[in-house]
């Protein structure tokens, strides 16, 4: 379980310290919960926080009891902690079997490194042997990091924006990879998103506007009151991918 307790960031601009993210309390424990909200809320910015790349200004964050605000990212992955970029890293030189066999922090053999990539929708044939450079498209860099944090098995899985930077034929895939990761998962995921299809698989949808929670519930209550809201929230809210 994640706890955030009254969570601020503040960053220096102009000479004036401003406040991206103010006085958020929220705790995680549900299977699968997406953060959403208007474009320069703090969605991005709350995630470096839960993922240590950022360290709040303010308040405590705890993870299973345990105080880990002053922990870096490499420390938080160790207690459990899975950060996925918009953008993957490209690693060349590595293999995508190196990858999956250092995420799952254990010598695993190519029958079960393929299973994984066969979880995602991936020909673990086609894909075991192949380097993690240029080669491969911006939908094969989300599954594989999907696959990588699937053979870790981290009680917390923070996707920031999955759905960027990839075609439509890619985002469609996509989602039925989610749909798939939520059934097997055993920790909880956590997805930065503005798609609402995949709002539409999370357990609860979480709101961030102007650094603070506005709403937050169970997808039934949360999701027809966003896709009726305000203009600047609608538009952020639309099944295209950017």
């Amino acid at each position: 379980m994640l706890e955030l307790q009254h969570i601020s960031y503040d960053v220096e601009q102009d000479g004036d310290n401003k406040g991206i993210l103010r006085d958020i309390d929220l705790t995680i424990s549900e299977r699968f919960v997406a953060i959403t909200g208007p474009n320069g809320g703090g969605k991005s910015t709350l995630a470096k926080v839960i993922a240590g790349i950022l360290t709040p200004t303010q308040g405590r964050i705890l993870l299973d009891g345990e105080d880990i605000t002053g922990l870096s990212i490499t420390e938080r992955a160790r207690k459990g902690i899975s950060f996925a970029f918009q953008q993957p890293v490209r690693f060349k030189g590595l293999t995508v079997k190196d990858l999956i066999t250092l995420a799952s922090g254990k010598s695993i053999g190519v029958p079960e490194a393929c299973n994984y990539l066969s979880e995602v929708g991936l020909c673990a044939k086609d894909y075991i042997d192949r380097e993690v450079d240029a080669s491969l498209s911006g939908g094969e860099l989300k599954r594989i990091e999907i696959a990588m944090i699937m053979a870790r098995s981290t009680k917390l899985s923070v996707f920031d924006e999955p759905e960027a930077g990839i075609d439509l034929w890619s985002f469609s895939n996509l989602i039925q990879v989610f749909e798939h990761l939520h059934e097997k998962i055993n920790g909880s995921i956590l997805i930065i998103s503005h798609q609402e299809r995949i709002l539409n698989i999370a357990d609860r949808i979480i709101v961030l506007a102007d650094g603070q929670v506005q709403r937050d519930g169970p997808r039934k209550d949360i999701l027809p009151s966003l896709l009726g809201a305000a203009p600047e929230v609608c538009s952020a809210l639309t099944d295209k991918v950017r």
